[in-house]
C-alpha cells in the first residue's frame, strides 16, 4: 500500500508542468521578464490596514470539495471582490486539481489595483520568477511541502524580488520553521494538505505562539462573518476566502460584508 499523501500527488504533477512549461519558457527567459515588470505592491501596508482583512480568492475547484465554480471570467470576479473592499486577491494557479492557470493570474492582475497572490504548489526557483513575470506581489509558500533549506532560499529569493511570501503552516512545528527561515506573513490553514482534514481549532493554537510583528492569515473555514469574527478573536490580522464566496450568488456584497465585520468596532482587534 502507498504511504503518499495528497499533497505529495499534488507536488509529483506539479513537478511535472513545471518541467514542461520550462522546456517551452526557459528560465533566463522568465527571469528577463520578471526583472521587466514594475515593482511590486506593498503588501505589507496593505495587510496593516485597520480592520481585519479580506484576502478574497479566485478558484474553480479543489481536491476537498472538487468543482466549485467555472469562472469564465476571472477578472470580473476580481473586480467584484476590489469592489467589495478586498486588499488583496488571491488567483489559485495549479492546474490539475484545482483548474487554475497563469492565463487567470494575467487577467486579474491587469483587473485590479490592489496587491495579487499567486497560489500554487511553489518547488523551485522557477516558480517565483513565474509568478513575478505573470504580475504576482505576493506568492504562497507550503512549509509542509519543502525541507528548511529549500524554505529558506526560497523565502529568500521571494523578497530579493520585491514580493512577499505567505508562509502557510498547518502545526506548531511548521510555524517554527517558519519563524526560523523569517517569515513576516505566516497563513495558518486549518486543512491538512497531506489527508484534506479539518481541524477548526488549529488557527486558536497556532497563533498565540507566533510574535506579534508578523501578520497572521487564517486560511479555510469562513463561510461568514461569524466565522471572521471567530478568527479575529483568535488573533486573526486576516482572512483568506475562496470556496464560500466562489459559491456565492453576489461576490461583491458577501467580500463586503466580511469587510464591514472586521472593521466594526465591536469586532477584536489583534495584539500589537
Amino acid at each position: 500500500m502507498s504511504s503518499a499523501t495528497v499533497l505529495d500527488s499534488i507536488i509529483e504533477g506539479v513537478r511535472a508542468d513545471v518541467a514542461a512549461r520550462e522546456a517551452v519558457v526557459p528560465l533566463a527567459e522568465v527571469k528577463a521578464a520578471a526583472e521587466a515588470m514594475p515593482p511590486p505592491l506593498d503588501v505589507m501596508a496593505a495587510l496593516r490596514e485597520p480592520g481585519i482583512g479580506v484576502v478574497a480568492e479566485v478558484k474553480r475547484a479543489s481536491p476537498s470539495a472538487g468543482r466549485l465554480a467555472s469562472i469564465s471570467d476571472p477578472a470580473k470576479l476580481a473586480r467584484a471582490y476590489e469592489d467589495g473592499g478586498a486588499r488583496i486577491i488571491s488567483v489559485v494557479t495549479e492546474q490539475r486539481r484545482f483548474n487554475g492557470t497563469l492565463d487567470d493570474l494575467d487577467s486579474v492582475r491587469a483587473a485590479v489595483s490592489v496587491p495579487v497572490l499567486r497560489k500554487d504548489f511553489v518547488v523551485g526557483p522557477y516558480q517565483i520568477h513565474e509568478a513575478r513575470a505573470h504580475g504576482a506581489d505576493m506568492l504562497l509558500l507550503i512549509v509542509a511541502a519543502l525541507d528548511q533549506p529549500v524554505l529558506e532560499s526560497m523565502l529568500e529569493r521571494i523578497e530579493s524580488l520585491g514580493m512577499t511570501a505567505l508562509v502557510e503552516v498547518h502545526t506548531e512545528e511548521e510555524a517554527d520553521r517558519a519563524l526560523k527561515a523569517g517569515a513576516r506573513v505566516i497563513g495558518v490553514n486549518a486543512r491538512d494538505l497531506k489527508t484534506l482534514k479539518v481541524d477548526r481549532d488549529c488557527f486558536a493554537r497556532i497563533a498565540p505562539g507566533l510574535p506579534t510583528d508578523v501578520i497572521r492569515i487564517a486560511e479555510s473555514g469562513v463561510r461568514g462573518t461569524a466565522d471572521l469574527l471567530a478568527y479575529a478573536g483568535a488573533g486573526a490580522d486576516a482572512v483568506l476566502v475562496g470556496e464560500g464566496l466562489v459559491t456565492s450568488g453576489d461576490p461583491r456584497a458577501a467580500v463586503a460584508d466580511l469587510v464591514t465585520a472586521g472593521r466594526h468596532p465591536s469586532c477584536p482587534k489583534p495584539a500589537r
